[in-house]
C-alpha cells in the first residue's frame, strides 16, 4: 500500500478512535437550533456494527425478525430456537473502502448447534483488518509498518419459554489495536479491550392470509451493552462502545410449494449519549449514557427522532433453492446520511448456500461498501437420522 493512501487510512483508523480521547476537538452545537447541523454519534470499534451477513446487506441491512440461519447471532440469538435445521455454518467476506485500497476487510464465521427443539447454543468470530500502514516521522522517513486489526468472539444461548415465544443471550470479548506502541501528542497508545452483552427476544407465528398459507415475526434485540474502551492508560478518557435497540417485523407469504416472498423492516437506535457542545457526554456511565440516549439529544425530541436509522427489505424464495433479495437504508442526513439500496441473489443446493449482496449509495455521502460485492458461503445440516438394524431370525 503506498503511504499517502496509508496516511488516509491512519487518519480514519487512528484519529476517529484515538484523538477524541485527547480532547483535541470541541463541537460548537446549539441547544436550541440544530436544523442543518451535524451532530453524528461517535463510538469507539464501530465495526461492531458492520452487518457481516450477505443475505440481510442484499435486503437493507435487516435481519432481526427474518428466518433464522448460521448469521443471526448478530441479528438476533433468540430466533435460533425456532430454525429449521440443526446445525448451520456461515463464512462471510467483506471488502471495505474497495474503491480506495483493496487490503481492508471483513471477515465472519459463524455458527449454532440445536441442542433440541427448545434450545441452542452459537458462536461466532468477527475479524477486522485495516490492512498495512506504513508510519513515518516528520521528515517523512519510514520508522515501521504496522496492521492495525480489531475481532471479537462472542458465545450465544437461546431457548424457547413459550409455543411462539424465545429470547437469547450473548457474552463477547471485544479487542481494538489501532496504533499500539505509538503516541499521539506525546500519549502512548495501547490496544483498546472491553466486554459485551445481547439479550434479545422473538416471536414467530404460523397464519393464514385469506387462503394462503404463511408467517410472522418480531424481534426485539439489544445488543454491545459492554464496558467503555481506551487506547491509552487514562482510566478518565473511555469511549462508548456502539449500544444498540433493534426492533423488527417481517412477514412471509408461502404461495405454494414453489413460491414465497417475504418483507420485512426494522428501526434502530444507539444507545449511547448524543454528543453535547461541553463534552459532557463522554464523562457518563454506561448505564446512564443507555437510559439517558433517549432524551439527551441537544435538539430535544426532534433530534431524538432523527437518530432512528430505518430499513425496508424483501426476500423471493424459488423451490426453496434461489432468492431474489433487494432493501433499502435510510439514515436522517445530520446523523451520518447513510442511504442506499441493496440487491443480491441466493443459491442453496442440499446442505451448501451461497449468497451476494451489492450497495448502491443514494446519497452524495460516501459508504465504505459503495458498490462493494460480499458474499457469504453457508453449510445447513439437519439431524442424522438412525435406523434400528433390522433383528437377526435363527432358524
Amino acid at each position: 500500500m503506498k503511504i499517502n493512501s496509508v496516511k488516509f487510512i491512519l487518519c480514519i483508523a487512528t484519529c476517529f478512535a484515538i484523538s477524541n480521547q485527547m480532547n483535541g476537538q470541541s463541537q460548537s452545537i446549539s441547544t436550541n437550533e440544530l436544523d442543518g447541523r451535524i451532530n453524528t454519534i461517535n463510538t469507539a470499534v464501530p465495526f461492531l456494527r458492520i452487518d457481516p451477513d450477505a443475505r440481510s446487506g442484499a435486503m437493507g441491512d435487516v435481519g432481526i425478525a427474518i428466518s433464522a440461519d448460521a448469521n443471526a447471532i448478530y441479528w438476533n440469538t433468540a430466533k435460533i430456537a425456532f430454525a429449521q435445521k440443526n446445525t448451520a455454518l456461515s463464512i462471510t467476506y467483506t471488502p471495505w473502502l474497495k474503491e480506495l485500497v483493496n487490503d481492508i476487510f471483513l471477515a465472519n464465521i459463524s455458527a449454532y448447534k440445536k441442542i433440541d427443539d427448545n434450545q441452542a447454543v452459537t458462536a461466532s468470530l468477527r475479524y477486522f483488518s485495516l490492512g498495512s500502514i506504513t508510519f513515518t516521522n516528520i521528515q517523512g522517513e519510514i520508522i515501521g509498518n504496522f496492521n492495525p486489526r480489531e475481532f471479537t468472539f462472542t458465545g450465544g444461548y437461546s431457548r424457547k419459554i413459550a409455543e411462539n415465544f424465545s429470547t437469547g443471550i450473548n457474552l463477547s470479548y471485544i479487542y481494538s489495536n489501532l496504533a499500539a506502541g505509538q503516541s499521539v501528542s506525546g500519549v502512548p497508545i495501547k490496544a483498546g479491550t472491553a466486554t459485551a452483552a445481547d439479550i434479545s427476544f422473538f416471536y414467530h407465528k404460523d397464519t393464514k392470509f385469506g387462503k394462503t398459507k404463511g408467517d410472522y415475526n418480531i424481534g426485539l434485540t439489544i445488543s454491545n451493552i459492554g464496558s467503555k474502551v481506551t487506547y491509552t492508560q487514562s482510566a478518565e478518557n473511555k469511549d462508548f462502545i456502539p449500544t444498540n435497540m433493534g426492533l423488527g417485523a417481517g412477514i412471509n407469504f408461502k404461495f405454494d410449494d414453489y413460491n414465497s416472498l417475504m418483507f420485512a423492516g426494522e428501526i434502530n437506535k444507539l444507545l449511547v449519549p448524543t454528543p453535547d457542545s461541553a463534552g459532557l457526554f463522554r464523562t457518563k456511565s454506561v448505564p446512564s449514557g443507555i437510559l439517558g440516549s433517549f432524551s439527551d439529544a441537544p435538539g430535544g425530541g426532534k433530534e431524538e427522532f432523527r437518530e432512528l436509522m430505518f430499513s425496508i427489505g424483501s426476500e423471493y424464495w424459488y423451490k426453496n433453492q434461489f432468492a431474489v433479495r433487494a432493501g433499502y437504508f435510510n439514515e436522517h442526513s445530520t446523523k451520518g446520511n447513510r442511504k442506499y439500496l441493496t440487491a443480491g441473489v441466493g443459491i442453496k443446493y442440499n446442505v451448501f448456500g451461497l449468497n451476494f449482496s451489492y450497495l448502491i449509495p443514494t446519497s452524495s455521502q460516501k459508504n465504505p461498501l459503495d458498490n462493494t460485492l460480499r458474499f457469504s458461503l453457508l453449510f445447513e445440516f439437519d439431524k442424522t437420522k438412525t435406523t434400528k438394524p433390522a433383528p437377526t431370525t435363527t432358524e
